[in-house]
Formats: structure tokens, sequence, C-alpha cells
């Protein structure tokens, strides 16, 4: 495949609340050819130690929207005794225990030829993305 006729995707994943990237998140990849065509899921990765995820999957030729879906919950659940602890007077998670945001599913329109990095700012109460460089 030739990225002159496909678009190309790549993330990363910024614990906000840490001021850290967000290592082991499993993050799967899914592409469709138009509006109304049905989502094909092409596989997936898990961010390294630097919160990237640097083997995501090609896109297929004719792709014009892709969602990425990113599994929080585990993360969240291994790293909220820690960020507990050093945050004494704002525990990870205040309410029943349960993850606030399980996963976040983020999808977008892609140009063929275009690059885009779409980085998650996450945190245990919210999240937001934008199209990085």
């Amino acid at each position: 495949m030739s990225t002159s006729t496909t678009a190309s995707v790549s993330t990363h994943i910024l614990d906000t609340s840490a001021g850290r990237p967000a290592r082991g998140v499993a993050v799967r990849l899914s592409a469709r050819a138009g509006r109304e065509g049905d989502w094909r899921d092409l596989g997936g990765s898990a961010t390294d130690a630097d919160g990237r995820c640097k083997d995501l999957p090609a896109l297929p030729e004719g792709t014009t929207h892709v969602r990425l879906d990113f599994a929080v919950e585990a993360y969240f659940e291994a790293t909220s005794k820690k960020q507990a602890d050093a945050q004494q007077d704002a525990p990870a998670n205040r309410d029943s225990g349960a993850v606030f945001f399980p996963e976040v599913t983020v999808a977008f329109a892609v140009d063929p030829g275009e690059h885009y990095h779409v980085p998650l700012l996450l945190n245990p109460f919210g999240y937001s993305v934008y199209r990085g460089s």
C-alpha cells in the first residue's frame, strides 16, 4: 500500500492526572469506506512506556473513516491505587469504585495521503482528543 493513496494513523495517550504517558492501554483500530459502510476491525496494539502505539495496522485503500477504541478501564484499575496514594486529597475514584469512562472511542474522517495523529489526554473523570502533528 502506498501512503500516497491511503491515510495513516498514529496515537499516544497522556495521563494528565499523573503527568505522564499511559503505558499498557489496549488500542483497537477500525476503518470503513463511506459514511454508511460497516466498520472493519483492523487489529490493535498497546501503548508503550512513552504512551505511544507504534505498530497500528495500515489502513486499507478506500478508507474514509477511522475509529480508535481505547480500553482504559484496565489501565485505571492498575494505576488507581498508586494515584490515590500519591494524591491523598484527591483519590482516583470518588464514586462506586467503578471506572467512570471504561473505554474511549474516537471516530474521525480521513483523506488519502494524509497522516492523522490523534492524541488522547486522559484522567479518571474526563478526556479530550485533538488532531496532532
